[in-house]
């Protein structure tokens, strides 16, 4: 697996990136997706050099400047940048951003009681580990008969990679694989032991299908989104994902509304619920 995780977020950046979004002609000819090395070079006002270094892993702390320059030129979010801003420390050999501290796996009474009011829409709370540490009854209805929630403690990232299952629960399992992966990337990859241990099991569980995207992904996983879930009783609902970060716990949760008005059905059936309780997301 990549020890390079600067030089791998830089250039997955980059090649996402088209010259029409940074104000440049497209041209003919172009080889490689979204920008050549010598056009953020050129809206950063440095040297290619000083684009090619850092991605080929010949600098690993390049100057603030320079980051702040191509971060520029690049459109990088305020998210990314702070996730750039842990990469150039990752790259230091004794650091490790958490401090050797274990994951949390308590649960705030005051999170609890924001579980409580989502249901009965489908929560769960995870921490670094992806490991589920409390969800609502809503989940569990939508999670368990697929399997989600065996193990102990359950593991999203261990079930879309080590299950059987995954592959007729999830139509666009790629999508999902690629979030589980990413998810645990938040933090420097190398730079944690706790996640550096699941990532080695995952590797040898999950093979290529672990190891390929966590040499090719950056580790920001997509705040938001849509997925399909293939369900025993619900069919196959459609879930708009939202994302709320607690830093204070380095903990995520995870609220998935309905998508559209079927699957807004299909939901308050499965929870017993008057139709209607659940309403689905505008489009």
């Amino acid at each position: 697996m990549s020890d390079n995780e600067l030089g791998l977020f830089l250039r997955i950046r980059r090649e996402a990136v088209t010259p029409a979004e940074v104000g440049l002609p497209a041209g003919a000819r172009r080889r490689t997706p979204g920008l050549r090395r010598s056009e953020p070079a050129t809206l950063a006002g440095v040297s290619v050099e000083y684009v090619t270094r850092p991605e080929q892993g010949r600098d690993r702390h390049p100057s603030p400047q320079v980051l702040s320059a191509l971060a520029e030129a690049l459109g990088l979010a305020a998210s990314e940048r702070i996730h750039m801003h842990h990469l150039v420390k990752g790259a230091d050999a004794g650091f490790d951003c958490m401090g050797g501290a274990s994951p949390v796996r308590t649960v705030r009474p005051t999170v609890r009681a924001l579980l409580d009011r989502l249901d009965p829409a489908p929560a769960v709370l995870v921490n670094r580990l992806s490991e589920v540490l409390a969800r609502t009854s809503g989940y569990e209805r939508l999670a368990g008969p697929v399997g989600l929630l065996d193990g102990s403690p359950p593991n999203p990232a261990r079930y879309v990679f080590t299950d059987p299952r995954a592959r007729s629960t999830y139509p666009g399992r790629g999508l999902v694989a690629d979030e589980q992966a990413a998810a645990l990337k938040r933090v420097p990859f190398r730079a944690d032991g706790h996640v550096t241990q699941l990532a080695d099991e995952l590797a040898v569980t999950g093979g290529p299908e672990f190891t390929g995207r966590v040499d090719t992904l950056p580790g920001l996983p997509r705040s938001s989104g849509i997925t399909r879930l293939v369900h025993p009783e619900a069919g196959e609902p459609r879930r708009a994902h939202e994302t709320l970060e607690l830093p204070a716990d380095d903990q995520r949760l995870l609220v998935h509304l309905p998508a559209d008005d079927s699957t807004a059905a299909a939901l308050d059936r499965l929870t017993g619920r008057r139709p209607g309780a659940l309403r689905a997301v505008p489009g």
